[in-house]
């Protein structure tokens, strides 16, 4: 039997940041499968499995648009939440009238993918009940069917929900756009695929009731063509950079 899935995404606006041009927020022409893999972790997931990309449909043209957004540039410190909540005082607010930038941002608008997968176990934290991928199946299947989500979905920045996610049998290419086709074979240059931490998932202190991860990580790239609005991302698979 088969785990995969193919869903279809689309959003009002969508930006996947370029990791060489962050200051400035200018998105990729299309989405990375790290940024699908962390969309799918929204609607279901556990420690026992991790998303694989397969294929990406670009259905819509690829239309950018320039905005400006207000943004902070500050976090809130973990010191200072867990001091508020031991009654040690301690601020873990931001104030958004003291942390507040302006940033400009290129982004995509109006944007519709198809998106096939499937996932994999990792060994991780596997309870006798988490051992079965049928199990796995299941539930992500009844969730994508119910439009479920524990987190919204969202298309590179959380700015930005998935307006629609639909579980599919199969993809209608009749209906990638004529500007799209156009295209041809397209040279997508080098691309971020996912972000790989040194942790590989697994809390660096072995305690999975007070997990502690690593936030040492480096960037995987892979350099895909898109075919006639397809990324086969499984025959690339095998290029991965480091």
């Amino acid at each position: 039997m088969s785990y995969g899935f193919k869903i279809i995404a689309e959003g009002d606006y969508a930006c996947f940041t370029r990791p060489e041009l962050k200051v400035e927020r200018v998105s990729y022409d299309v989405p990375p499968p790290g940024a699908l893999e962390g969309m799918l972790k929204s609607v279901y997931w556990k420690p026992a499995i991790r998303y694989v990309i397969d294929r990406i449909v670009v259905f819509h043209p690829i239309d950018f648009i320039n905005i400006r957004r207000n943004e902070v540039k500050d976090k809130v410190l973990y010191s200072a939440v867990k001091s508020r909540m031991n009654g040690k005082g301690g601020d873990p607010c931001i104030y958004t009238s003291e942390s507040r930038s302006q940033r400009a941002s290129m982004v995509l608008k109006d944007v519709k993918y198809g998106i096939a997968f499937h996932f994999e176990l990792t060994g991780l934290k596997n309870e006798k009940e988490d051992e079965s991928e049928m199990k796995h199946f299941h539930i992500l299947k009844r969730r994508l069917e119910k439009g479920q989500y524990f987190r919204t979905p969202c298309l590179g920045c959380s700015e930005f929900p998935v307006r629609r996610l639909e579980l599919v049998e199969e993809f209608d290419t009749e209906g990638i756009s004529s500007e799209i086709l156009d295209m041809g074979d397209m040279d997508l240059g080098y691309m971020s695929y996912r972000v790989a931490f040194a942790d590989k998932g697994k809390p660096v202190n072995d305690d999975w009731e007070n997990p502690r991860f690593s936030d040492k990580a480096s960037t995987v790239y892979y350099r895909p063509h898109m075919v006639r609005g397809i990324i086969d991302v499984k025959k690339y698979r095998e290029e991965l950079r480091c």
